[in-house]
């Protein structure tokens, strides 16, 4: 693939940057800006080759089956990008951010027409688009033709097989155009890639998968059963496997549909699928006043048990201790999805020992957190600098890892 440093002679010329700015924000104010601040190196090396940057992103979403006309206008309006552009100029105050609030057509040519070199136009909301997720060819097309260059710099949004994402590129590729990846895709390609193709310096390889359902992990599962020494089980799907078993569950989540595949995982995996030994439980997942909380086994053979009325909401510190045991002799770590429930204080005991054997192994291990809700916590406790990386897609690389290094928006530009 070529990469944004292999691109010269940029001066005058407008380069489409695909970008994730999928950022959170409320009444028009950005809360958390790190997706912007990650695609500032891609578009400072652009402009100041003087290129002429177009910026394009999707930002939450528009359901467009939903009948009632107003109801969408609503949706536009929680996710116009007009304050992400406010928040790019701050950040970019050696040059001039314009916004287009049109997704196509002539409004939209003129607004590229009148960028000046080392300028940025970001434009609306790709999603404003009916073809976008359809990734309709003409839309591909009339995006395509505003530009010389395309460059992918949204990792988060290279799994979707989007106009803005795929229909681009493929069709500025049929016209002789260059393309290219920007630096955060060229970051998250290279650590990602080493948790697919594993060398036997990166062993023991060990996985933590946690998280509500077995069913949204199913194929990543069986890729890591396959490459991993250990998987490490928790969250909310482990208790689908506990049930699996035959142990009670309590009031715990569980697909009753998934129970086959958890045994036939349990039994293919030969002891490298491993699952709590003990589950801190409740029996108000609400927190209020007087509820109850406590520690009890989840080894059947110990006659463990989650009561009726009661549901797991963390691993408990027996199993915590076990899985630090297990990391710390770990050269390689893959982690998606946390072990318990931490967004309540009560529950974050579990995940805080997952992030605190990955401090252990700075420096000794290479410690991939795979994105989302792990990511987040990660971030909340002040563990993100212990990690080698820190991907900024959760779906993106669960995907990459099911199929092996492959994503659309990665495998257009090869």
């Amino acid at each position: 693939m070529l990469t944004v440093e292999d691109l010269k002679n940029l001066q005058g010329k407008k380069v489409y940057v695909r970008v994730d700015f999928n950022v959170p924000q409320k009444d028009g104010v950005i809360r958390d800006n790190n997706r912007i601040v990650a695609a500032l190196p891609t578009i400072r090396a652009l402009t100041k080759q003087g290129a002429r940057v177009i910026l394009m992103s999707h930002l939450g979403k528009i359901k467009w089956k939903e009948p009632d006309p107003a109801k969408i206008e609503a949706m536009k309006k929680a996710n116009d990008m007009a304050p992400v552009a406010k928040a790019l100029q701050e950040l970019v105050p050696e040059t001039h951010v314009a916004f287009c609030p049109a997704t196509r057509g002539a409004a939209l040519q003129e607004a590229v027409a009148a960028l000046k070199d080392g300028e940025i136009l970001l434009v609306q909301n790709t999603r404003y688009e009916k073809g976008e997720e359809k990734n309709d060819p003409e839309l591909a097309k009339e995006w395509a033709s505003l530009a010389d260059v395309f460059v992918m710099d949204a990792f988060g949004s290279a799994h979707r097989a989007h106009a803005s994402t795929v229909g681009v590129p493929e069709a500025m590729k049929a016209e002789g155009k260059p393309v290219a990846v920007g630096y955060l895709m060229i970051k998250e390609v290279e650590n990602l890639t080493r948790c697919v193709e594993v060398k036997d310096s990166d062993r023991p390889y060990v996985a933590i998968l946690g998280g509500f359902k077995v069913s949204d992990k199913i194929k990543v599962i069986d890729s890591l059963l396959k490459k991993c020494d250990y998987v490490l089980i928790g969250g909310a799907m482990s208790y689908t496997f506990k049930k699996a078993m035959g142990m009670n569950v309590g009031n715990s989540p569980v697909e009753e549909d998934q129970l086959d595949y958890a045994r036939k995982c349990i039994y293919e995996a030969k002891g490298r699928l491993i699952l709590p030994t003990d589950a801190v439980v409740t029996d108000s997942f609400e927190p209020k006043e007087g509820r109850n909380i406590k520690v009890v086994s989840t080894i059947i053979e110990r006659g463990g048990y989650i009561p009726d009325g009661f549901e797991g909401c963390d691993i408990g510190p027996e199993t915590a201790e076990f899985y630090q045991s297990i990391l710390a002799k770990a050269k390689m770590v893959f982690w998606n999805g946390p072990v318990g429930v931490f967004e309540q204080e009560d529950f974050q005991a579990g995940t805080k020992a997952i992030c605190e054997a990955i401090r252990g192994l700075k420096g000794k291990a290479f410690t991939v957190c795979g994105g989302g809700d792990s990511a987040s916590a990660v971030k909340q406790f002040g563990y993100k600098a212990d990690f080698s990386h820190v991907s900024t897609g959760g779906g993106a690389s669960l995907e990459m890892i099911e199929n092996d290094g492959h994503l659309p928006g990665v495998d257009v530009l090869r």
